[in-house]
């Protein structure tokens, strides 16, 4: 678990970038559970990201900060690294799988970064080593160390002459996703569940760890699409496997294989964990545009996917909408009737 003290701080130190989101209540006839939404959607970028990218540079020193940062991202990472950058002065260097929508490509530029595609393989390797081996003719130098406390010797590397921050296992970036549940438990101090949509992990760790210190009866659940549902495979393992992964619309969330560096900090934390048809996350997509005029990513959608369908339980439950940088052709075809 992050500690209190560090989301606490987070939340101190992230003040100036990230908005204070909403916990609305999504009312559908006849819904299983008592269903809230946490509106990350409505953060300056879109999606949470912009909390533990945030933290994260802030945390690091201005030397090792001052050559420009580097992430690798499908998309919303990417702006919160590109975001932080920006407000601080330096350039940006986001990696992104091929398939990543093209509504995050163009606000990655929008707001300065540098976009370099990468088939899927060779950018999960990049978040697995931390690595860009071969680009702009460096090796990418040794695999960063993530920071865990301000002043801290143990501090990203640097990667193309730029500071490393990984999009899931760096500790302040946990730190900052994990303000989200400072937040929930906030306005709803009793939630019987929390689903998270599930990607790397970290956003599932912070929240997770912010929930569990301070309310320690209430579940966390994760939510993958079903054509990529690591997580949901290594719960049901007992460890990490490699599972079939099919690129969807859903492009935020779920993976090949849960990262081995994360699943130690994972496991203890997440009491369920669940594979949601890609069908269902349209469907969520649209009763979230129709009832309470939110705009989600496949990804944001997979939470009330999950609560709609049943699967979170009865009583009181959380839905993290993580982001709405979703393309708009895609949001068109889906507000239409299509399935993903």
């Amino acid at each position: 678990m992050i500690e209190l003290a560090e989301i606490e701080a987070a939340r101190q130190r992230i003040a100036g970038a990230a908005v204070r989101t909403p916990l609305v209540r999504l009312h559908v006839q006849d819904a299983p559970a008592e269903i809230y939404l946490k509106l990350e959607n409505l953060q300056p970028i879109s999606s949470f990201k912009i909390r533990g990218a945030t933290n994260a540079v802030l945390l690091a020193s201005a030397g090792q900060r001052a050559a420009g940062l580097v992430t690798a991202s499908a998309g919303n990472m990417a702006q919160g690294v590109a975001w932080a950058a920006r407000e601080l002065g330096l350039p940006a260097t986001i990696v992104v799988p091929e398939h990543a929508p093209e509504a995050k490509i163009t606000a990655i530029e929008r707001l300065g970064g540098k976009v370099v595609k990468l088939p899927y393989d060779d950018w999960w390797n990049v978040i697995v080593t931390s690595q860009l081996p071969g680009l702009a003719g460096g090796s990418g130098g040794s695999p960063p160390q993530a920071s865990t406390a301000e002043g801290s010797g143990d501090l990203p590397g640097a990667i193309l002459g730029g500071m490393f921050v990984h999009p899931v296992q760096d500790e302040g970036v946990m730190a900052g996703n994990g303000t989200i549940g400072l937040e929930i438990l906030e306005d709803l101090p009793d939630p019987d569940a929390v689903v998270i949509p599930y990607g790397g992990g970290g956003l599932t760790v912070g929240v997770a760890s912010a929930i569990k210190a301070l309310s320690p009866a209430t579940q966390i659940i994760t939510a993958e699409p079903a054509t990529a549902a690591a997580l949901a495979a290594a719960m049901q393992a007992g460890h990490p496997a490699d599972v079939p992964y099919q690129a969807s619309f859903v492009d935020g969330s779920g993976s090949r294989r849960v990262l081995d560096s994360m699943w130690p900090r994972v496991a203890p934390l997440v009491d369920k964990a669940l594979a949601i048809d890609v069908g269902d996350v349209a469907a969520a997509v649209r009763t979230l545009a129709e009832r309470v005029r939110v705009i989600a990513e496949g990804a944001g959608a997979l939470a009330p996917a999950a609560a709609l369908a049943g699967l979170a339980g009865r009583g009181k439950v959380v839905c993290v909408v993580s982001g709405g940088n979703i393309n708009l052709a895609k949001l068109a075809e889906i507000l239409a009737g299509a399935s993903g």
